[in-house]
């Protein structure tokens, strides 16, 4: 334990990825603060809202999700749910909406402040929750809303009508933050933001897929952190050399017998759902004083966004894992289960995340019954501290490992 605390009072190594990534994720609000003292527009954006598109026309933007999680983790999370909610917003809805419409109307929090936005980008095919809170977002702060509607894909493709619906609805946002910035459309800089975020995203998925070697070469709560560049920066050149850093680093700890997961790893467990952020902790701790290693999720992976071209793009954000059907989600789950030898299933069930939360039971069920892995579950919330016991936590969490060492002895006997 000594020698642990002295490592965390030594100053961070500048070439580190987890340096860079830091300094990445907090340029993302000094930017915009400093846009907007400089008199630009800038705007908040959903966080799977093509990122591609401001970073094009170099307009600032900034993530009410983040933000909101970040609030958080910080433990200022109840304190503006309260606010929400004494605007007459039922605790029912998602607590990053109740956060971010709190602070739309306070316009301060010591946890994380962000500029008021001149506008908004919103797309659903994350649920359709965002669109309401945009849309009150815009109606509150008196502010124009860009809307981008990415339907769920009950197919296995996405067809060449939807590819097309969204295209014209792009152009249209495009020709929209050009009336209102005054900034122009360069087709040249489009193509770099779409290398760069490629780039970014084929870094980040090879980061990821170190999770393939036993043991893991990081703590996989390592990757809840370091997502926040895929969900802001992708599109920068500075996020994908920090992410090839990152692979870099993973690759040289799995080559030396190193892992930042500094414990002994007994067992493998894929995490499913967004974080307990103002839990991280806990959550955390729970895993790793049980030799638990979150080797993998699908939150993490589903922010590399990889496609060739232009209508790429467009079918890549009609494929993130809200908007597609339970067969492809289960499957992609599978996939990285097995890839990753997964032992476990641990299943946050996120109050405030009614779609992710409401097809999890079947979907757990079968990836369970295909892995041969066993599967348990805890309730919570993404941002909502008043959502969680520890109590249950631990116990679910107790019962999983004891589960996952039994089956380890019965492999053992054949």
């Amino acid at each position: 334990m000594a020698e642990e605390r002295q490592k965390e009072r030594q100053p961070p190594d500048p070439n580190s990825a987890k340096y860079k990534l830091g300094q990445i994720a907090a340029k993302a609000y000094s930017d915009v603060r400093d846009a907007k003292a400089r008199g630009e527009k800038i705007g908040w954006i959903s966080s799977n809202f093509p990122v591609e598109l401001p970073e094009t026309l170099g307009i600032p933007v900034c993530y009410p999700e983040n933000q909101a999680a970040g609030i958080a983790a910080r433990g200022g999370g109840v304190r503006l749910c309260d606010i929400a909610e004494g605007e007459g917003y039922s605790n029912d809805i998602c607590a990053y909406a109740r956060i971010s419409l709190a602070y739309a109307k306070i316009k301060d929090a010591p946890e994380q402040n962000m500029p008021i936005p001149d506008f908004v980008l919103c797309c659903n095919n994350i649920c359709n929750c965002m669109i309401k809170w945009y849309e009150n977002l815009a109606k509150e702060l008196n502010i124009p809303m860009i809307m981008l509607d990415i339907p769920f894909n009950p197919d296995n493709e996405v067809s060449d009508a939807m590819t097309a619906y969204i295209k014209g609805q792009f152009m249209d946002a495009v020709h929209q933050l050009e009336k209102i910035t005054g900034k122009k459309w360069s087709d040249e800089r489009f193509k770099e933001v779409m290398a760069n975020s490629c780039r970014t995203s084929q870094a980040w998925l090879d980061a990821t897929s170190y999770a393939r070697y036993t043991p893991n070469p990081f703590n996989g709560f390592d990757l809840l952190n370091h997502m926040a560049v895929m969900v802001t920066a992708r599109g920068k050149v500075e996020a994908a050399e920090a992410m090839e850093t990152l692979a870099r680093e993973y690759k040289e700890n799995h080559d030396t017998g190193k892992s930042t997961f500094n414990v002994e790893e007994k067992y493998r467990i894929m995490f499913e759902g967004i974080a307990c952020w103002p839990w991280l902790r806990a959550t955390s701790t729970g895993l790793k004083s049980r030799g638990i290693n979150m080797v993998t999720t699908i939150y993490a992976d589903a922010f590399g966004f990889i496609y060739d071209d232009f209508d790429g793009m467009i079918r890549a954000y009609c494929r993130v894992p809200n908007a597609i059907n339970l067969e492809i989600s289960r499957d992609k789950r599978v996939k990285l289960c097995k890839e990753d030898h997964v032992e476990g299933l641990l299943v946050h069930v996120n109050r405030s995340c009614k779609l992710w939360s409401g097809f999890m039971n079947e979907i757990s069920r079968q990836i369970g019954k295909e892995c041969g892995i066993p599967v348990a579950s805890f309730d919570g919330d993404q941002a909502d501290a008043r959502n969680f016991s520890e109590a249950q936590y631990n116990t679910r969490v107790q019962a999983l490992m004891e589960i996952m060492q039994t089956k380890k002895e019965e492999r053992a006997k054949v």
